[in-house]
């Protein structure tokens, strides 16, 4: 800010000069007291300026019976799991209110490496929301599947005082923290006195205080009230999720109170256009926390002052002068339905849109898996009894199950009878072509198969099925497309998105990407699934920090003795 603009802010603030926009006759929602408070609003520049008081202004927005809060902050969230690129997301969910995301590239690192993190900073200095980026901490994941690279602490280091730049994204090799191993713990030390976000299910007790003490500080995997408590006492912000598969607001609902708002924050994590479209984003978490019984001032407060003071963004979360001016003006608390929103001190309207700069996208050719057959998707073993993947609706942890299955010439085959069906993780980063083949009970389906190359976190193809020639159909038919969602029966496709950039994101406005989500998911019920959300369910079997028991292209892994294990 220079001389002049401050000197100019000082005088607006004071009413001496017409502020550049004010909000008239609006209702201010004071997150310190809790109060309405009933004021203009007068903003200059990209600041508030002037509260608790008549203003007028440059240009006037009639706010008569409408609520200013500030602009809701998303703590933790995967951009790339809207399928949408950084430009897209930004016109879909800036409209809900929405005007700081916090993303981890993470996916798109594990494909591309630095040039993804790249991609994301590029994007990120063009868009209307201000997007923060937290850089990639698990490159790949785990040492059990093949990633498209591998980033180390020295490859980190050059974007740590990059403007966007935050700290260490969600350290989910936590099994590496405690176990001391040196890239976790040269990572944690070139960002010691930086913020670390934490990635820690169902960690509690001593090996949490390990954990802790490495300095990281929040979590988003957190899925019962009683979890999250120990982590509050331990000194964790704790970020309470609800994506399209991971849903965890309902549970730690009796978290949301007054007392604990200081030390919570909202997250989506991973959540696709079509959910936003019908549901809408954090402001679908406020209105379903208050209507669930939290406070609205708890509410509030966990979407904004909590959430930046959490990650060190101090000019943020008040309704207040001196502070940003990114707000939303909603038609009341309780239904939390945005109207209008100011972001950087300018309404969001399609011509801030217009004027960003294009950014070309990367890893247009990013699927290199090698063609298969039914042949490669046999599930050899010895005798018909095997261990099963147990999902669960609305959880990404998932159980470890047996089930004894049809066993012909030294292979077992899907039994629909008992909703077991066949998983394949096929390495599709042109690497060494490995195949994991298992079962995975839950999905519902009765024929045909869904396949995906979102599949947390190194995607690779991820395909579930009912048949083994519908298997090859579809993860065949991604290596065409340069990757997405397909669903195939009776050897064909029956729908399918592609998914070009990096084979995760579209080229495509979110109203399209959207549209196409509609027959995909139709197609998906088609085969018998129950699940809500299909394809990012499928994106999560080959997640191997999540327990208990997951899938790679090495195999199955049981995530609690963090190891590969027979099939």
């Amino acid at each position: 800010m220079t001389i002049d603009t401050l000197a100019r802010a000082i005088d607006q603030g004071r009413g001496l000069a017409a502020a550049d926009l004010v909000l008239k006759g609006a209702r201010a929602f004071d997150l310190v007291t809790g109060e309405l408070v009933a004021t203009d609003v007068a903003i200059a520049g990209d600041r508030i300026v002037g509260t608790c008081g008549e203003y007028r202004g440059a240009r006037e927005i009639d706010a008569r019976g409408k609520v200013v809060v500030p602009g809701f902050i998303d703590t933790h969230l995967h951009i790339e799991s809207s399928l949408l690129t950084p430009h897209e997301f930004d016109r879909c969910v800036l409209g809900y209110g929405v005007t700081t995301a916090i993303c981890d590239p993470h996916e798109i690192s594990n494909v591309l490496g630095a040039d993804g993190i790249r991609y994301f900073l590029e994007s990120a200095q063009e868009l209307v929301m201000d997007v923060r980026v937290q850089l990639s901490s698990c490159v790949p994941a785990t040492h059990l599947e093949t990633s498209g690279a591998r980033l180390e602490a020295g490859d980190l280091t050059p974007f740590m005082d990059h403007a966007k730049v935050i700290g260490l994204a969600e350290f989910m090799n936590f099994p590496g923290v405690l176990a001391k191993d040196p890239g976790c713990l040269a990572k944690l030390d070139a960002f010691a006195g930086r913020h670390i976000d934490g990635h820690a299910p169902l960690l509690r007790g001593m090996d949490l205080n390990g954990y802790l003490a490495a300095g990281i500080r929040t979590d988003h995997e957190i899925t019962s009230a009683d979890e999250a408590l120990e982590k509050l006492r331990k000194g964790m912000h704790v970020l309470i999720r609800e994506g399209s598969v991971s849903k965890d607001l309902h549970a730690l609902l009796p978290i949301i109170t007054e007392r604990h708002s200081p030390f919570i924050a909202l997250c989506t994590d991973d959540r696709n256009p079509l959910d936003i479209a019908e549901e809408g984003h954090l402001d679908f978490m406020i209105r379903t926390a208050i209507a669930g019984g939290a406070p609205p001032l708890a509410a509030y407060r966990a979407a904004s002052i909590s959430a930046a003071r959490a990650f060190g963004l101090a000019d943020r979360g008040l309704v207040a002068p001196g502070w940003r001016a990114d707000l939303a003006i909603l038609d009341d608390l309780e239904s939390c339905r945005v109207s209008t929103v100011i972001a950087g001190g300018r309404p969001v309207e399609q011509p801030l849109f217009d004027a960003r700069r294009p950014v070309a996208p990367v890893g247009l050719t990013s699927v290199k898996a090698r063609r298969v057959t039914a042949a490669d998707l046999v599930a050899h073993g010895a005798g018909p009894s095997t261990p099963v993947i147990g999902v669960v609706p609305g959880r990404i942890i998932t159980e470890y199950r047996h089930a004894t299955l049809p066993y012909r010439d030294g292979a077992r085959h899907a039994d629909t009878g008992q909703d077991v069906v066949k998983v394949a993780v096929v390495e599709r980063h042109g690497r060494n072509g490995n195949i994991g083949v298992g079962f995975v009970q839950g999905f519902g389906l009765k024929r045909g198969a869904i396949a995906s190359t979102v599949g947390h976190d190194s995607h690779n193809i991820c395909v579930v099925g009912a048949d083994d020639e519908d298997m090859a159909v579809a993860v065949n038919r991604l290596g065409e497309i340069e990757g997405g969602f397909v669903v195939a029966a009776g050897g064909r496709v029956l729908a399918e998105i592609a998914l070009p950039v990096a084979g995760l994101m579209s080229l495509l406005t979110h109203e399209q990407v959207r549209d196409a989500l509609i027959p995909l998911r139709r197609a998906a019920k088609s085969l018998g699934t129950t699940l809500q959300e299909p394809f990012l369910q499928v994106a999560f079997l080959p997640l191997p920090v999540i327990p208990h028991l997951k899938i790679t292209d090495r195999g199955l892994v049981d995530v609690d003795r963090f190891e590969l294990i027979a099939a």
